[in-house]
């Protein structure tokens, strides 16, 4: 039985991560340790509940680190360093197991020796909107696949797809892979995607693994968000060169909105329209980063402590 590990960076944690502990804990495949890389000591000391929640368990590890520290990528390695299973889970704070099958799931995934990672489905959680909701479907699928680098002409950007909102990864490869970005503004599950699988290996999702996770994202924090995908993708051609991402978000929108229509709410229709542009807009200064002023650039970023 291969022993798998939890890692989860924290920062701010809200009243949902004591829920993701407990449903952690109550897995059916036993999890080993779970290891929390926490951004700033203080936000994690002064929420009683959640360190009551901690003290109940003997297997959990936390580390402080402070917010100069973090990084997409390398915090994440951080957990990994600190781990010796054989696999690990990768989950966001804020991603609730949908039920206690969720590691069972991911682990009968990666009993195949050429599969780097596999990751899970995401549900919307009850006050989600509905264009989120959708994007939920669209994304997150119920049909399991598993993705080569021979699916790129098919697949397009998707073939790269990973999400470390809850992704359960193979030790050995991953370390063979390189591990995630030492330095990563955003997207390290795609970027350590591509690199395995340019060097052979696959990348499962496995829908009958759940996480309750959504946001409702304001104009800016799509604008933000879509700086810091752009600038990913700028930063590594090595992946991302000569795939156009565009084409998979127009049929995204045309989906969205022939839903809205079906479902007798085309009034929902112009917010969406108006979303969809400042994700473009930020989708595409991303991408051209380079050529803007840096105090722009820090402007636009949602992760501004990348650019020290």
């Amino acid at each position: 039985m291969q022993k798998v590990d939890v890692i989860i960076p924290s920062y701010k944690p809200g009243p949902e991560f004591s829920m993701l502990i407990d449903e952690l804990e109550k897995q059916a495949y036993a999890v080993n340790k779970i290891i929390i890389i926490n951004t700033e000591k203080r936000y994690f000391v002064e929420r009683a509940a959640i360190v009551d929640t901690v003290a109940k368990y003997g297997n959990i590890v936390v580390r402080h680190i402070d917010k100069s520290e973090f990084d997409h990528g390398n915090t994440r390695n951080l957990g990994v360093s600190l781990s010796d299973a054989d696999f690990f889970l990768m989950i966001t704070q804020d991603a609730i197991p949908r039920d206690n099958a969720l590691v069972s799931h991911l682990v009968n995934a990666l009993q195949d020796p050429g599969v780097a990672a596999a990751y899970a489905r995401q549900y919307p959680k009850a006050d989600c909107n509905l264009a989120e909701r959708y994007s939920r479907k669209f994304n997150y699928p119920t049909e399991a696949t598993r993705k080569t680098i021979k699916d790129l002409p098919r697949l397009g950007i998707k073939t790269f797809f990973c999400s470390n909102v809850c992704a359960m990864y193979r030790r050995d490869v991953f370390d063979k892979v390189g591990g995630f970005l030492h330095r990563a503004i955003f997207n390290e599950d795609m970027v350590f995607a591509g690199n395995a699988m340019y060097q052979g290996y696959a990348i499962c999702y496995v829908p009958e693994a759940g996480v309750i996770h959504s946001h409702n994202y304001s104009y800016m924090q799509q604008f933000h968000r879509n700086f810091d995908l752009g600038v990913s993708q700028t930063d590594h051609p090595e992946i991302f060169s000569g795939i156009k991402s565009e084409s998979e978000g127009k049929r995204m929108v045309r989906d969205t909105i022939r839903h809205f229509r079906h479902i007798g709410k085309f009034y929902l229709v112009p917010d969406y329209v108006i979303m969809c542009a400042f994700r473009l807009l930020g989708y595409k200064l991303g991408r051209n980063y380079k050529k803007l002023p840096m105090n722009l650039v820090k402007a636009c970023s949602m992760n501004k402590s990348y650019w020290k």
